[in-house]
């Protein structure tokens, strides 16, 4: 039985490593049950992917195996109209499309322009460890929650007030199989900015459907609220009202607009904004803590780590993404029959694969199941592969290296003080909490 593979359940406790393995040894692509989970209805089911080279081989060919036909979500999306939508993504669109939305946002992730922000992202890392060091102890999740948060923010434009919404429509998305971050709200109405308040009014009330069906997080209806806030960031209709955000933040507050400035549709911007608002946080989110557990269980490379980090905290936040990847899958769909793995692949069929089975490919990886910070090369596929590799990756690396530089610098004896809790998702490899205490 390969369902498991599939149950949101499964990935509470762990990720089944051992299971990936097998499959690899006896049947790297094979076809996974999809029933139905909670209020979600059962899927046709789909192709699972896990040997590496096959892994590559589905990312790198978009013109066999597509991310636009049925989006890159293993669930199809509920009506026509929510298909419609987000196809306009970018993460859901094959080239040439999807790489002139890909241009459009390219000069905000280059090595240059992030290299720009690495001393304000170096020096709020130090200040959000620095806030709990004397306490001596923490969920480490919270800690490290803030700082892609606050790092999109700036990106973004929008102000330190109207942040927490950014944490708030991430855990809607990447929480909906999670009944403890679902429906959670963080964000204090009366510290929003006037746009803020006015996007929390047409928060959905409910997240499900007047016929009783669930309503999808990553529809339009799902983040009406968010959506709302990027019109108002972007269009300036609001400009020179105390408290806009584009009088408070100015200097960083150009790029959601240049998005409508660059000739992008309504469908086309709200989903590229979602890309930032939810896709550029949630990684991090679970990069960070994740990197810190492998560094907790792994005693001996944070020893070594600790006694050189100039030289390996690079490497180790590599070895990191390979041992914990953020996102474990991402589905695609055959434009026609095709042939992978040995099996016989029909068009219209999904394909779904698995970074994190890639990543501890025996046949790529010696020894895989062992965390070695020094280990090289390191031809992980957390951040993608092909034409959608990860554009915010080298941001992505440069916070996760600010962030435990200053765990290894500023929490001595750094160690668990519980046991870690996983969230609930088949596609975000994330912890809820971390409890750690430290001398």
């Amino acid at each position: 039985m390969t369902v498991e593979i599939f149950q949101p359940r499964t990935y509470t406790h762990a990720v089944p490593y051992e299971r990936f393995a097998e499959l690899r040894r006896t049947t790297p692509v094979c076809w996974i049950d999809e029933p139905a989970v909670g209020p979600w209805p059962a899927g046709p089911g789909y192709w699972g992917v896990f040997a590496h080279a096959d892994v590559k081989r589905v990312l790198r060919d978009s013109d066999t195996f597509s991310s636009h036909l049925g989006g890159t979500q293993i669930r199809d999306p509920e009506t026509p109209e929510d298909l419609r939508f987000v196809r306009a993504m970018m993460l859901n669109q094959d080239p040439p499309d999807q790489s002139r939305l890909r241009r459009v946002v390219a000069a905000a992730f280059t090595p240059r322009a992030v290299r720009q922000l690495e001393e304000t992202i170096a020096d709020r890392a130090r200040e959000l460890v620095a806030a709990a060091v004397d306490r001596g102890r923490a969920d480490f999740v919270d800690v490290a929650a803030d700082l892609p948060v606050w790092t999109l923010a700036r990106i973004m434009g929008i102000p330190d007030r109207d942040r927490r919404l950014l944490y708030d429509w991430a855990n809607r998305v990447i929480g909906y199989q999670d009944a403890d971050y679902a429906g959670l709200s963080t964000a204090d109405a009366e510290a929003l900015s006037p746009l803020g308040r006015e996007a929390l009014a047409v928060r959905p009330a409910s997240m499900t459907r007047p016929d009783g069906r669930p309503l999808n997080p990553r529809s339009r209806a799902g983040l009406a609220d968010m959506y709302a806030y990027a019109h108002g960031l972007a269009t300036g209709d609001r400009a020179g009202e105390d408290g806009d955000p584009r009088t408070e933040n100015p200097e960083n507050g150009g790029i959601v607009g240049r998005l409508l400035a660059e000739g992008l549709t309504d469908d086309e911007f709200e989903n590229m904004f979602f890309l930032f608002a939810v896709a550029g946080n949630e990684t991090l989110r679970n990069g960070i803590p994740g990197g810190l557990l492998c560094l907790l269980r792994h005693p001996d490379q944070f020893d070594r780590l600790r006694r050189d980090p100039e030289a390996l905290l690079g490497p180790a936040v590599d070895e990191m993404l390979r041992f914990w990847p953020p996102v474990m899958q991402f589905r695609r769909t055959a434009t026609c029959d095709v042939t992978l793995g040995g099996r016989e692949i029909r068009a219209g069929e999904k394909v779904v694969v698995y970074h994190a089975s890639a990543n501890r490919d025996e046949s790529v990886f010696p020894d895989p199941d062992r965390f070695d910070i020094g280990r090289t090369p390191n031809d992980h596929v957390s951040f993608g592969f092909g034409p959608h590799y990860c554009l915010g990756a080298h941001l992505a690396k440069t916070q996760m290296r600010a962030m435990l530089g200053q765990v290894v610098a500023r929490m001595p004896g750094i160690r668990l003080d519980g046991d870690p809790v996983r969230l609930t998702s088949n596609f975000q490899n994330g912890l809820k909490h971390l409890p750690v205490r430290w001398d």
